[in-house]
């Protein structure tokens, strides 16, 4: 297995012989405002430039978009990819804007496993934020509030969680304690809305209580240093010295 942290929560995963690009977001450096209603809108993003060229990071097997937000999808990436690429989304409103953009491949993940090849991808819940604070933040942006994860299993690897656009719940422990992963990506910039201060994922102290919780595994740090409402960076979590927790640099590749 190898996580190859591109930009944000844009990861490549080689996974029994496959490569999945995740939540890709492509766009050059400032090209897009900052959020309104949250932390330093004032602040164009990406914050940073892609660290490798747009084609070889839509080189792979397979695209996951855990979810539709401006941040993990953009047009760039939908005119890098081939459009019959295989194509996971976690609802039918996912599929439906997917098509749109000539995508003709895609397929919804179920929590019950969706096979591909000899692997199993298991659809997991987020809380992205606070529903009760954050929902009628998105919806106010014409944005959906909804996220997944996605748990990946083979025989041939070692169990992978890739948590997505989440905090730290209870949902997450149960997801651990029901799959057991040695692997876990968490996206951890601790980004930020005005309202009520609320964090739409994790911060240093979720990144606390998820290594405290499964301290026999590898917790990789993403979703670092790009988007305007970040309030967590690289040398903030590396000075917390969490044993089990590992922070890439963007285009670093981490093999397990």
């Amino acid at each position: 297995m190898q996580i190859h942290q591109i930009r944000n929560a844009t990861i490549i995963i080689t996974y029994a012989g496959k490569k999945f690009l995740i939540d890709p977001w492509l766009g050059p450096k400032d090209y897009m405002p900052g959020f309104e209603g949250a932390y330093h809108s004032e602040v164009r993003q990406p914050r940073i430039d892609l660290p490798i060229s747009i084609q070889e990071i839509v080189n792979v097997d397979a695209v996951i978009l855990t979810h539709f937000h401006p941040d993990h999808w953009d047009k760039f990436a939908a005119d890098a990819l081939d459009k019959s690429i295989p194509f996971f989304v976690q609802s039918q409103s996912d599929m439906d804007i997917i098509k749109s953009f000539g995508f003709n491949n895609i397929t919804i993940l179920s929590e019950a496993g969706t096979a591909f090849g000899n692997i199993t991808l298991y659809k997991t819940e987020c809380q992205h934020g606070k529903r009760e604070v954050i929902k009628p933040v998105c919806e106010a942006l014409g944005m959906p509030y909804d996220a997944m994860g996605v748990v990946f299993q083979s025989n041939n690897e070692k169990t992978l969680y890739v948590a997505g656009d989440t905090i730290w719940y209870d949902a997450i422990e149960k997801i651990i304690d029901k799959y057991t992963p040695q692997i876990i990506v968490v996206n951890a910039c601790g980004a930020r809305v005005l309202k009520d201060n609320e964090r739409l994922i994790m911060d240093l102290d979720d990144l606390k209580a998820i290594s405290a919780y499964v301290p026999a595994s590898t917790i990789v740090a993403s979703h670092l240093d790009t988007v305007s409402h970040l309030t967590v960076t690289r040398e903030e979590i590396k000075a917390l010295s969490l044993k089990n927790v590992v922070i890439p640099e963007n285009n670093e590749i981490l093999t397990f």
